[in-house]
């Protein structure tokens, strides 16, 4: 699955499954643009190791997910320097937890538009270029909660929702230009984020590290496995490469089961 002379934006990369996606990339021989927020000087090392662990040009970007003017200067950026951009996964997201009836409506406004807007200005930005070469890969990453849902979680599982249905639209006004739209929906995947948060819920339920893993975190992936970033990189990878040309459209679910009921 080389991809060899091709260019990629991957936004929210410099850790996690974003960072595993762009290193996919970048091994398969594709030029990255990584994205995201952080010291200066970690965000450099990120770029130079990558760079130096694949040979390519690894660039990168600050641009908030925020702030529309940023996301185009990010894309104008990529293919001043790239000559063009082949490929862009949305992967950046957040995440807020809380009733509706006090869900703050900032947190609502931020979710909203970095995990569902910003993958609308992204696409925009890319398309006209990738439609005049007559070809593209848009991937954005959703979630098992753009199939079911969760309690408290109404605006993430909202804008994963919206996600898959905008991902649905673009890949149809698209289908004629040699251009892929699809989603990556993951469950519970082994991140440093998701590490950090089980001593806290061990000290809150009184749990062994175990109990948390299978009971509060794996509790809907039948598997009681997590999902990890290299096989969510392995699948975007694949989804970027000539071998899914006829892949579009889709929600390529990796959640150890849970939206199987």
């Amino acid at each position: 699955m080389s991809l060899a002379g091709k260019s990629a934006i991957v936004t929210g990369s410099t850790s996690g499954i974003g960072l595993a996606i762009a290193t996919a990339l970048a091994e398969a021989g594709a030029d990255v643009m990584l994205n995201g927020l952080g010291e200066a000087a970690e965000l450099e090392a990120i770029r130079a190791k990558l760079a130096a662990e694949t040979g390519r040009k690894i660039l990168f970007s600050p641009a908030n997910m925020m702030k529309p003017d940023e996301i185009a200067a990010m894309v104008a950026a990529a293919e001043g320097d790239f000559g063009k951009v082949d490929i862009v996964v949305s992967n950046a997201g957040i995440q807020y937890v809380a009733p509706v009836e006090d869900f703050p409506a900032d947190k609502w406004d931020a979710i909203i538009a970095i995990n569902l807007t910003a993958s609308f200005h992204l696409a925009k930005a890319v398309v006209p270029g990738m439609k005049a070469r007559k070809h593209g890969r848009i991937v954005n990453i959703a979630s098992a909660h753009s199939l079911v849902a969760s309690p408290f979680k109404s605006a993430y599982v909202a804008a994963k929702h919206g996600l898959v249905g905008f991902t649905k639209t673009i890949a149809l006004e698209l289908a004629t230009f040699g251009i892929t739209a699809n989603c990556i929906s993951p469950g519970y995947v082994w991140t440093p984020l998701v590490e950090k948060q089980i001593p806290d819920t061990m000290k809150a339920r009184n749990m062994t590290k175990e109990q948390v893993m299978n009971d509060v975190l794996l509790a809907a992936q039948p598997t009681k496995q997590f999902v990890q970033v290299g096989e969510v990189a392995a699948l975007a990878l694949w989804l970027c490469s000539d071998a899914a040309k006829n892949i579009t459209g889709a929600n390529n679910v990796i959640d150890g089961g849970w939206t199987a009921a």
